[in-house]
């Protein structure tokens, strides 16, 4: 008996490690913006801010967290793509003075964010510039 609780304990453990080790993959950036944005039809202060996985699968959704404010709001990436380098960033597209997330990139990808169609039309006639801010890849 003491031999199948032990093969039962040593399992549990294997299986503990290997959950405690996906929790460590997890990517995160910090970035500092000097502006209030829009994403998901949420309008979120300037500030700094934690870009995180909701989850442990890559291609769920993104929680953007800013703890001066305790303002948050979680994003559904319409596409992913590989990074192409392991600089983080975010970038933004700039209408009618508002600026919209378009995507976020971490180390490992670029999770691209859908512009909601309705504000797109709004501004459609106005000017359009993009602009990007880097951030730090964060340890966890």
């Amino acid at each position: 008996m003491k031999k199948y609780a032990m093969i039962l304990l040593t399992a549990a453990s294997l299986l503990g490690f290997g959950v405690a080790a996906k929790a460590e993959t997890r990517a995160e950036i910090f970035v500092k913006l000097p502006f209030q944005f829009l994403v998901g039809g949420k309008t979120l202060p300037a500030g700094t801010y934690k870009v995180s996985r909701f989850s442990g699968d890559p291609f769920g959704a993104l929680m953007l967290t800013n703890y001066d404010n305790t303002a948050a709001v979680f994003v559904l990436p319409s596409s992913i793509a590989d990074a192409s380098s392991d600089k983080p960033q975010v970038d933004f597209k700039q209408v009618g003075g508002r600026y919209l997330l378009s995507s976020i990139q971490t180390e490992d990808f670029v999770y691209n964010i859908s512009i909601r169609r309705s504000l797109a039309m709004v501004a459609a006639d106005k000017p359009h510039d993009t602009t990007s801010v880097s951030g730090s890849a964060g340890g966890s």
